[in-house]
């Protein structure tokens, strides 16, 4: 295994949990690697806390032992919010953004957006794309878990340094941010576009290819490109 870039399939399956000091597998993990993936008492498997550290160990009913812990070096942190979309499509974002390395994924409402969620709504989308989250982010053996900003303002996003919104055809306009401060965000638009005021507020421009992407597509595209340029 890479300490240096984090835990390969050949450490075996991967779990959060909450102290590598003293790790304790989630009820859940344990019975899905038990019955599930049929792990057996000494089956290797890595843990992590979810901020950047992993060790080897290995699968027993009793608590696991770390044999040795690691820390991956952070990289330059990169985010993608995305106006609120329909039906499941969150949940979809959320898990490939994941997958891609996205290190913050925000779920706002822009001007345009048909979608919007209440205080009720809100918590309950948190707590399921926390789990598709995590679920994703074991799947593709990440030692960070992604931040989730559910229900954060466009201001607050078009407020943070090196964002810039996806737009169909556009690049950095002239006389714009120099290239030693590279895109860190990428704010995607509902169906409808973006208003003149959000583009007031936040004049940076990327394209994200020559084609009209759907909002998820984008979204996903947007995490390509910022984790391919790290």
């Amino acid at each position: 295994m890479d300490a240096t870039s984090g835990p390969d399939g050949r450490g075996g399956p991967h779990v959060f949990v909450g102290s590598l000091e003293a790790p304790v597998l989630d009820p859940g993990d344990h019975h899905h690697l038990a019955k599930s993936l049929r792990l057996r008492d000494g089956d290797p498997l890595t843990l992590s806390d979810g901020r950047g550290h992993w060790c080897a160990a290995r699968f027993d009913v009793r608590p696991e032992v770390c044999l040795e812990v690691f820390m991956v070096p952070a990289l330059p942190p990169v985010g993608v919010g995305f106006a609120l979309v329909k039906g499941s499509k969150p949940e979809l974002v959320v898990q490939k953004l994941t997958e891609l390395g996205v290190d913050a994924i925000a779920v706002f409402a822009a001007d345009r957006s048909v979608v919007r969620w209440d205080d009720a709504r809100q918590a309950k989308n948190q707590r399921r794309l926390e789990i598709v989250a995590r679920e994703a982010a074991m799947q593709s053996r990440r030692v960070r878990l992604p931040e989730l900003l559910i229900g954060v303002s466009f201001v607050d996003l078009a407020g943070r340094p090196s964002v810039a919104l996806a737009d169909p055809g556009s690049e950095e306009p002239a006389g714009g941010p120099a290239p030693s401060d590279p895109v860190r965000w990428i704010l995607i638009g509902p169906e409808g576009g973006w208003t003149d005021d959000e583009r007031q507020r936040c004049p940076r421009r990327v394209s994200l290819g020559p084609t009209i992407l759907r909002a998820e597509t984008a979204a996903i595209a947007a995490g390509v490109r910022l984790t391919s340029n790290r």
